[in-house]
């Protein structure tokens, strides 16, 4: 009896009320304080605040004072915090599809991606959804490039370079090792560190997470080859959002629904923004050897196939992509709209 009322008290304590009653939902994420992203979920709080009669507050938590994703998770999973703005690839852990997009050059350009996107952003959130986190929509965060001190225009260029890759990600890492270079692990928040010190030389990052980030400062070079595309979403914990009444569940989801919606449309164009800025800051533009491209490519389509053989992704799901990818450049890249939801 003592336990069962320690863990009632310890439910009280981590949901601020019991059910029913006013619910306090922990967010954190490393996207920097002043971003656009943190200006648009403190709005976000208090619209969720003020339509749900003060029965629903957010707390935000940015800058990574809360720790990178994995730390963010961990502390989910205890309870201390109830959500957070992840990349796609953190919580490949919980859900390994979440992570198809970013798979190694699988698309060629934001109009792919757009037309894959129609039709498959709702079965990745279901999917996500049935493993333990509710999502509001997926915020495209453009195009991984290669970023480095010295001109990357062919595979032999990186030879003895310290590539960095997140930490836990397991696609990125088995991609660089399939171009035979040397991955270098680091969470997000030490990506800065390890370009000032050495530890890493090259980095593939979309061009506006590295301004934000401030890893521009550190690199004079971008080579222009789409690599990854990057996605962003916030992950609540279904257990913490189910203690909201159902109406607030609602609010909630509209409220971030349409966060989520504006962010990504926006995307492309701050992607294409921070392009020119970083050229702007002096960073110099590098033509990549286009028989290497296709040699990347190559090696990338081999270790794409090889981590879905390891249960690094549902093959199937990847098959639709492949397919829809097929229909839009069969068609000439002409976009159709997609079937309506049964």
């Amino acid at each position: 009896m003592k336990f069962a009322a320690s863990l009632f008290f310890a439910s009280f304590l981590v949901f601020g009320t019991a059910a029913g009653g006013p619910v306090e939902l922990k967010i954190a994420t490393v996207v920097p304080e002043g971003s656009a992203w943190m200006k648009e979920m403190r709005a976000a709080a208090a619209d969720v605040k003020a339509r749900s009669g003060g029965r629903v507050a957010v707390k935000l938590y940015g800058g990574g004072v809360m720790g990178n994703d994995r730390q963010v998770l961990r502390k989910i999973r205890i309870g201390q915090l109830h959500g957070g703005a992840f990349t796609a690839n953190s919580l490949a852990e919980k859900y390994p599809d979440i992570a198809l997009y970013g798979l190694p050059m699988i698309f060629a350009s934001q109009a792919e991606v757009d037309y894959v996107r129609e039709r498959m952003d709702a079965t990745l959130a279901a999917g996500l959804e049935k493993a333990g986190f509710v999502s509001f929509g997926i915020a495209g965060g453009g195009f991984a490039r290669i970023l480095a001190g010295k001109p990357v225009t062919v595979t032999a260029d990186m030879g003895g370079l310290k590539i960095w890759v997140p930490e836990g990600d397991r696609i990125s890492t088995a991609a660089m090792l399939a171009l035979r270079l040397a991955p270098v692990s680091l969470p997000v928040t030490d990506v800065l560190t390890g370009l000032q010190t050495g530890l890493i030389d090259v980095i593939a990052a979309p061009p506006a997470a590295a301004i934000a980030l401030q890893w521009h400062t550190r690199v004079k070079y971008v080579t222009d080859v789409p690599l990854m595309y990057a996605i962003g979403l916030m992950a609540i914990d279904t257990m913490a959002f189910s203690r909201m009444e159902p109406s607030d569940q609602q609010v909630f989801r509209e409220v971030m629904g349409a966060v989520y919606r504006k962010l990504d449309q926006a995307s492309s164009r701050e992607d294409a923004a921070a392009q020119k800025a970083l050229l702007a800051g002096g960073i110099k533009p590098v033509v990549a050897n286009s028989a290497d491209v296709a040699a990347w490519r190559r090696a990338c389509e081999a270790a794409n196939a090889d981590l879905g053989s390891q249960g690094a992704y549902t093959p199937a799901l990847l098959a639709t992509l492949q397919k829809h990818l097929a229909d839009f450049r069969r068609n000439g890249g002409i976009v159709r709209q997609a079937p309506a939801a049964p």
